[in-house]
């Protein structure tokens, strides 16, 4: 079953244009050209995606986004708009929206925000069909073996990646509550997804909640639920996050962002084990692990009277810090491999790798965005790349800029000699590709892909 889309667009060619090209992409379409056909669609609460223009005849598209979440709380919504205004698009974000994109954009961009969504689980429950690809001549992509655990998660070969690993494997099948610290981007929700898979609740729910995104006027509704009439607009009874993840792991991302009000809520449903949704009397047990994170010091936060000590020791159980990209270098090209398989997958392409100038413009940048920066990166320059290998032209110019300002480090062991390191590597191990590759510390498939791309006659 494909994800069901509600696309609103008063111009009607392009959204016409825009219905077709997702309906190629195996996604199930419906067009409309107002507000008052859009409320209609949304009413029959089947959409898992409404995307909308802005401005439309009748209405507007945060109209549009408060009605759909008062008949179609599960339904998400994109914005689209030829007004790059910062005001709405906030706004559009603080009420729920998943991404706000300006006019004029491709299809391709829409479709990998569309994706983006699909992969962090915020529309979960419908997977989008399949797109069959073929090309006789293109080698066939193969996972790096023993370089992660499930689809999701990359353990990394430094010492500090193995480290941290070790720790999720430590706590995961404990009942312990954990606490992720790291900088933004370096995949907090995957590590506390990898720890819920290490743990005995790998079978129940994993319910992730964004604190930073829940106005805290409606944070106990969505935490604990609420019953029909309980508050205006609540025209049905809501299973809230606790009892959704019921035996299960619920993972609060940006904990440190909750009001202390809504703290204090928190504390409570910790302690007792029990949640009472908003407007009943009745409360229901509740079964779950917490594994929250934050990029912020709770610690300086608890001494500054903005966070609960009692509640950050109650989330602090076992404490992990994710690494940077930066503290992992080592990593960099293991994470851009699985993410070029990946971002390969999702537009229907095969290119193969890096080319020699952006291998070495990644070395030389700080990554500030981390994991969600170079993932960002990897996916726009395969959709602009037409060769096997990305060329320099399609990176960002903030990388390229950066890496030139960087005084480029002299390896000669690397850079100036790589075609004959690998001849020797192939030569002392027989000929024997993963031996050789464990020996230059790359992926078997890096080993190949630099094999085609020095034509090596083996």
């Amino acid at each position: 079953m494909s994800l069901k889309i509600l696309i609103v667009e008063d111009d009607v060619a392009f959204g016409k244009m825009l219905g077709t090209f997702l309906d190629r992409k195996g996604f199930d379409v419906v067009t409309c050209h107002n507000g008052e056909q859009a409320k209609a669609f949304l009413e029959d609460g089947t959409f898992k995606l409404l995307i909308t223009d802005l401005q439309l005849p009748d209405a507007n598209g945060l109209e549009l986004l408060d009605f759909s979440r008062q008949v179609s709380p599960n339904t998400q919504m994109i914005l689209m708009t030829g007004y790059a205004e910062v005001s709405s698009a906030v706004e559009a974000i603080k009420k729920g929206a998943l991404e706000y994109i300006s006019k004029p954009f491709r299809p391709e961009e829409l479709l990998m925000i569309i994706e983006q969504a699909m992969e962090s689980e915020a529309v979960t429950t419908i997977k989008q069909k399949p797109v069959e690809t073929h090309s006789d001549n293109a080698p066939k992509k193969e996972p790096a073996v023993g370089n992660y655990n499930n689809p999701s998660f990359v353990t990394g070969f430094s010492e500090i990646s193995k480290k941290f690993n070790e720790y999720l494997k430590l706590v995961g099948p404990t009942d312990m509550c954990v606490l992720i610290q790291g900088e933004s981007g370096t995949g907090k929700e995957v590590a506390a997804n990898a720890i819920h898979k290490y743990s005995v609740r790998k079978d129940q729910p994993f319910v992730p909640v964004d604190c930073g995104s829940i106005p805290k006027e409606i944070a106990a509704s969505e935490f604990f639920g609420h019953v029909k009439g309980s508050f205006t607009g609540a025209i049905n009874d809501k299973k809230g996050h606790f009892e959704a993840a019921h035996k299960g792991t619920l993972f609060l991302d940006e904990v440190g962002n909750l009001s202390y009000e809504n703290q204090i809520q928190l504390l409570r449903a910790l302690q007792e084990r029990k949640v009472k949704p908003v407007g009943s009397n009745a409360e229901i047990e509740v079964d779950v692990r917490i594994v929250s994170a934050t990029n912020e010091d709770l610690i300086k936060a608890v001494e500054e009277g903005r966070f609960r000590e009692d509640l950050y020791h109650r989330l602090n159980e076992f404490s992990v810090h994710i690494p940077s990209l930066k503290e992992r270098q080592e990593d960099l090209f293991l994470f851009t491999e699985y993410f070029l398989d990946e971002a390969n997958r999702s537009l229907g392409k095969q290119v193969l790798g890096l080319s020699k100038e952006v291998e070495a413009a990644f070395k030389k940048y700080a990554w500030p965005g981390n994991l969600r920066e170079l993932k960002n990166v990897i996916k726009r320059s395969v959709l602009l790349t037409n060769g096997d290998f990305i060329p320099l032209d399609v990176i960002p110019r903030e990388v390229i800029v950066a890496s030139e300002k960087k005084k480029p480090a002299v390896d000669y062991s690397k850079e100036t000699n790589e075609k004959q390191l690998i001849i020797n590597a192939l030569k002392e191990t027989g000929n024997n590709k993963s031996r050789a590759a464990k020996l230059l510390n790359i992926t078997r498939k890096t080993l190949y892909n630099k094999i085609e791309q020095y034509d090596l006659d083996l």
